[in-house]
């Protein structure tokens, strides 16, 4: 019963609301990689703030394959872009920590995201922009995402919305089904995200919407993830020594 065209003009509407009162004149700046989000994200900008306000960031690390999707995607809606190779500042920070440290294939695998985001980051206040988070509900529910990475930005049009409705969204919004139906892998370890997480989307979407799974063994898997992922969702503990002192 979703209705992609009512959710996407509420979208729209409250982006030109965000852009109003804290950034009149600013630029949308957001990563592209050339997935749904980053393209469905871009495409609201467009239509919210027009064309001329919004600015793709790419960020290959080294040689991506599919970088001509990113290029698709600047092409189809006109945007200007900027593109940045992360290749060396990644290297620069693995060579230059401690040689006794043992750097975990986790830390290497949440390395480039962060690096991303601090030059999207440099990017938006070079232009005094405003950075679009490019998250989407599906993926924030399981923690499929790097905290201080692409976790952040200044704006979040799709946190409340799940894979399934952000690709209805980018049918509406016209965008190339090569980019709406890209087969979504993290650019981290080389798997899809599915393969990862051990569901589908569409089997995770239904469950979040309806609370149904056929396979209890899923339904299991997806709470603990949930469960275990919820502190990247919410603000950092911090210690108030009026409130610490009552307790």
């Amino acid at each position: 019963m979703f209705d992609a065209v009512k959710v996407k003009n509420e979208c729209v509407a409250w982006i030109r609301t965000f852009f109003e009162k804290n950034g009149p004149d600013s630029p949308a700046v957001l990563g592209i990689s050339g997935g749904k989000d980053s393209s469905v994200a871009a495409a609201l900008c467009v239509e919210a703030l027009g064309r001329d306000r919004v600015v793709g960031v790419l960020m290959p690390q080294g040689e991506q394959r599919d970088i001509d999707m990113a290029y698709l995607l600047c092409d189809h809606l006109g945007i200007r872009r900027y593109e940045v190779n992360v290749a060396a500042a990644v290297d620069g920070i693995l060579n230059a920590l401690p040689a006794d440290l043992e750097v975990t294939a986790q830390a290497r695998q949440n390395l480039p995201p962060r690096i991303r985001m601090s030059t999207v980051y440099a990017v938006s206040q070079s232009l005094n922009g405003r950075v679009c988070n490019t998250c989407n509900l599906s993926e924030d529910w399981v923690g499929y995402s790097t905290r201080y990475g692409d976790s952040v930005g200044d704006f979040s049009p799709m946190s409340h919305l799940t894979v399934t409705e952000v690709k209805a969204i980018g049918r509406v919004l016209g965008l190339p089904d090569v980019l709406v139906d890209k087969t979504p892998i993290d650019g981290l370890c080389g798997k899809t995200d599915e393969e990862n997480l051990g569901f589908t989307y569409a089997e995770l979407d239904v469950y979040i919407r309806t609370g149904e799974i056929a396979d209890p063994e899923k339904k299991a898997l997806i709470d603990r993830k949930h469960q275990m992922n919820l502190f990247k969702l919410q603000l950092m503990p911090c210690f108030n020594p009026g409130i610490e002192t009552k307790a």
